[in-house]
């Protein structure tokens, strides 16, 4: 008898390190997944000073929406790395605001025919792609944290050591889906 409680023992154990790694796991795949996020963001933010200048240079009187993209551009590299929730609204807003950009690039003939602004808004076509797919990846990897943080047996591990859910990267203003209104 007393061998047998030992191996439930043991077995016991042994399911609650395995659960345990699993949940480190999780985690550190939403870390990755955000570390993601981040590096393309910032290779946003990067490249948004450039663009601004080339934009400047073609048109004289488009100042707020230049104002725009710099200020957004700005919150989003004050903000806490941690904050998924405030960095979501901001560059939601910051891709509005970039969409509005390049609508002017219609009305200019000599900015949309400039070999600079043409790399440089092709390079943030390739970057919104690629955040696009490290947001992917991210909610993807939060999905799976949570629905270990939440299940049993694993929410008992979880609780036990303060595993806590995630929050998803996600556009909660619906304005920021909607496609940029240009008027003129």
């Amino acid at each position: 008898m007393a061998w047998f409680v030992l191996a439930l023992l043991i077995a016991a154990s042994v399911f609650a390190i395995i659960l345990y790694n699993a949940l480190v796991k999780k985690r550190q795949m939403v870390e990755e997944g955000w570390s993601g996020i981040d590096v393309q963001l910032k290779r946003r933010a990067n490249l948004i000073p450039n663009l601004v200048e080339t934009v400047k240079g073609y048109t004289s009187h488009e100042n707020e929406t230049l104002q725009s993209v710099t200020e957004l551009r700005a919150q989003g590299s004050a903000l806490p790395q941690g904050d998924v929730a405030g960095r979501a609204r901001v560059e939601g807003a910051l891709s509005q605001a970039l969409g509005r950009l390049f609508a002017l690039a219609e009305d200019y003939p000599d900015l949309k025919a400039s070999q600079n602004f043409s790399n440089l808004h092709q390079s943030l076509d390739e970057i919104e792609d690629a955040i696009q797919m490290a947001r992917r990846y991210y909610n993807g990897a939060v999905r799976n944290l949570n629905v270990a943080v939440e299940s049993f047996p694993s929410n008992l591990i979880a609780r036990q050591f303060r595993f806590e859910k995630a929050e998803y990267f996600e556009i909660e203003d619906e304005a920021d889906r909607a496609v940029p209104r240009v008027t003129f």
